[in-house]
């Protein structure tokens, strides 16, 4: 295989890493994606098979923002 020796000096042809940063910033609002839209709610009727520990159950039961 042949290889070939990297050159250490920096060609005129060449961006610096700062005029790459700043091509990069001012490329930005090019790259902007919309954001997913949410799912939508399932009824809980729905949800079946769920098996959640004991020891889970009444950690969320104990949990002032979920149970009490």
């Amino acid at each position: 295989m042949t290889t070939y020796p990297a050159s250490r000096e920096r060609h005129e042809s060449e961006p610096s890493l700062a005029e790459l940063r700043g091509a990069s910033a001012r490329m930005v609002p090019h790259w902007v994606t919309p954001a997913d839209p949410a799912p939508a709610p399932v009824s809980p009727a729905l949800i079946h098979g769920v098996v959640v520990p004991d020891a889970s159950a009444r950690l969320i039961a104990a949990t002032a923002e979920y149970g009490g």
